[in-house]
C-alpha cells in the first residue's frame, strides 16, 4: 500500500483533501466501473483504452480535486485517517490487533483477483461477480478497520488527534 501511496503521490495536502468523504465514496466506484468497460470491451472497441486511461486519470486527480473536509467526524474521513496511520506504522507502532486484521485484510483482495480476472478474461459473469465482491468486500472492510485504527490512535497520539475536526 505504501508504494501506492508513493504513486499517487500523496503529500499532507493530498491526504487532507482525500479525507472529504465525496472523495472517498467517488473513488470506490473505479474498480467495478474498470470491470463494466473490460467487460464490453468488444462492444466499445478501441474507446476501451480511452475509459481505462480515464478512470486511472481520474484515480490519480480524485484525493486532490475535492476541498479539505470542514468536518472529519464521518466514516470515511476516518478510515482515510486510518490509512495515513497504517502507513506510518513503522514509525508509529500501531496496536498488534489492528496490525493483524488490516494486513489480512489488504492481502484478502488477491483472492478476489483470480475469479475476477478469469471472468473478465472469458467473460463468466459468476467468477466476475465474485471476484469483484471479495475485493470490494475486504476493500470495505478494511476501510472500517482505518476508521476504528484511527479512533484508537487519536486518543493516544496528539499528532493524529490534530487531524480531527469537528463540528462548532
Amino acid at each position: 500500500m505504501s508504494n501506492l501511496a508513493t504513486f499517487f503521490r500523496m503529500d499532507d495536502i493530498s491526504w487532507d483533501r482525500h479525507a472529504n468523504p465525496w472523495s472517498v465514496w467517488t473513488r470506490l466506484p473505479i474498480l467495478p466501473l474498470l470491470c463494466l468497460v473490460i467487460w464490453n470491451r468488444h462492444a466499445i472497441g478501441l474507446w476501451t483504452f480511452a475509459l481505462i486511461a480515464g478512470l486511472a486519470i481520474w484515480a490519480w486527480v480524485n484525493p486532490r480535486i475535492f476541498p479539505r473536509p470542514a468536518v472529519t467526524e464521518s466514516w470515511a474521513s476516518r478510515a482515510v485517517m486510518g490509512e495515513r496511520v497504517w502507513l506510518a506504522r513503522k514509525a508509529k507502532p500501531i496496536p498488534a490487533h489492528h496490525a493483524l486484521w488490516a494486513g489480512i485484510l489488504s492481502i484478502a483482495p488477491v483472492i478476489g483477483l483470480l475469479p475476477l480476472a478469469w471472468g473478465m478474461l472469458w467473460l463468466e459473469i459468476w467468477p466476475a461477480l465474485f471476484g469483484l465482491a471479495v475485493i470490494l468486500g475486504a476493500k470495505l472492510w478494511f476501510l472500517d478497520r482505518m476508521a476504528w485504527l484511527y479512533d484508537d490512535m487519536a486518543r493516544q497520539d496528539p499528532e493524529y488527534a490534530s487531524w480531527h475536526r469537528q463540528r462548532r
